[in-house]
């Protein structure tokens, strides 16, 4: 399943601020209220925890992920190790990337969210609700990009 939006955000700059858990934690508290790094500096093997806002809380309340892998400044993948989508999904592993636009570099690049999975049961849905969460809290970085 994967997902994409255009940002008005250069590529570099899209990537600062979805690894920066400072940056991350203020883009849109109502989606995402905080981002750390359990362990390690974002590299692979590291653990980072992301806890959801109030717009996600009835469908995910945090996610605990491992890093496995980084194309630094492009792209980064993760394997969910706890939370709400790991009790639905095993495995569940999502790639973000960020690619420049050709011709606007400068000033935009496109979002993308990837994410491969299993269900754990028979009754549970496909992620689509982790999608639209994901690619609306990339949409939110240009409103937060205007602001700063």
């Amino acid at each position: 399943m994967r997902g994409q939006v255009v940002l008005n955000v250069p590529a570099e700059k899209a990537w600062e601020m979805y690894r920066n858990n400072e940056i991350i934690s203020k883009i849109d508290p109502s989606m995402l209220v905080g981002a750390e790094y359990l362990q390690g500096d974002g590299s692979p093997g590291s653990l980072r925890l992301f806890r959801l806002g109030p717009v996600v809380k009835g469908y995910v309340k945090e996610s605990m992920e491992e890093i496995e892998e980084v194309e630094w400044g492009k792209s980064v993948t993760y394997k969910v190790v706890a939370g709400e989508l790991r009790d639905m999904y095993d495995p569940y592993r999502v790639t973000f990337s960020f690619f420049p636009v050709t011709g606007a570099e400068s000033k935009q690049c496109i979002a993308e969210w990837k994410a491969e999975y299993q269900v754990k049961s028979p009754t549970t849905p496909i992620p689509k609700k982790a999608k639209d969460f994901a690619l609306g809290f990339l949409k939110s970085f240009d409103k937060f990009e205007l602001c700063n």
